[in-house]
């Protein structure tokens, strides 16, 4: 499905970051020697065998290649370590590995003080050479903030099962959707989907939201 999507547009030297399900041989295959693309993949339970080759190699880790601390935003902080490797690149069964990486992330709610951690397992066409254990995270993150920003959208539209199908209306309503989503994102809240309930009580609270209205503006101005 995604190849199609992708036979469109210029990809070259571009990385295509993907969820475990297009870990796939063939697309790995297509992106870097068809497409002289770059691939960067998470590995789950549905590509059993390379999952535990990378989590078996990466079991003794030591210190980290690089480490990441957030900003203590949004009510958490939050510490991102990766491990990088090219040593098993002739070991993998997958087309064109440059590397593969471990990140782990750990959580720290500020106001329980709930403790999480997990950790990921990855691999990217890309060598050490072409990006160091820094720009491999940052493409992990980018790849994340996106998937975060589609969750949001399904998660209170119901998006994935959404019945527009004609013309531009899919593209349209996706626009529109992200637009409102930023709108309320852009003001600092942190629970979008209670203030679309809220918003969506009342439409006057909508107009007053985005200071369309007289009341509204004159509290903006005083």
């Amino acid at each position: 499905m995604a190849i199609p999507l992708l036979d469109a547009i210029d990809i070259k030297g571009k990385d295509i970051t993907a969820d475990a399900l297009l870990t796939q041989r063939n697309f790995a295959d297509y992106l870097v020697r068809l497409r002289h693309a770059h691939y960067h993949f998470t590995v789950k339970k549905n590509q059993s065998t390379l999952l535990e080759d990378i989590r078996f190699y990466f079991q003794d880790r030591k210190e980290p290649d690089f480490i990441l601390y957030d900003p203590p935003d949004h009510g958490r902080i939050e510490t991102r370590k990766i491990w990088v490797t090219s040593e098993l690149n002739d070991y993998l069964n997958f087309p064109h590995v440059g590397q593969a990486f471990a990140i782990e992330r750990e959580t720290i709610d500020k106001k329980t003080g709930e403790y999480s951690k997990d950790v990921a397992y990855g691999i990217t066409s890309r060598t050490l050479e072409q990006a160091d254990a820094q720009r491999v995270l940052r493409t992990n993150r980018l790849h994340w903030s996106i998937e975060s920003c589609h969750n949001i959208i399904d998660w209170n539209y119901d998006e994935d099962r959404s019945r527009i199908s004609t013309g531009y209306g899919p593209e349209n309503m996706t626009r529109f959707r992200r637009f409102s989503v930023g709108i309320i994102k852009s003001k600092g809240v942190r629970n979008v989907a209670q203030k679309m309930r809220q918003l969506t009580r009342n439409t006057r609270l909508v107009f007053d939201y985005l200071r369309m209205t007289k009341n509204s503006c004159a509290i903006s101005s005083a």
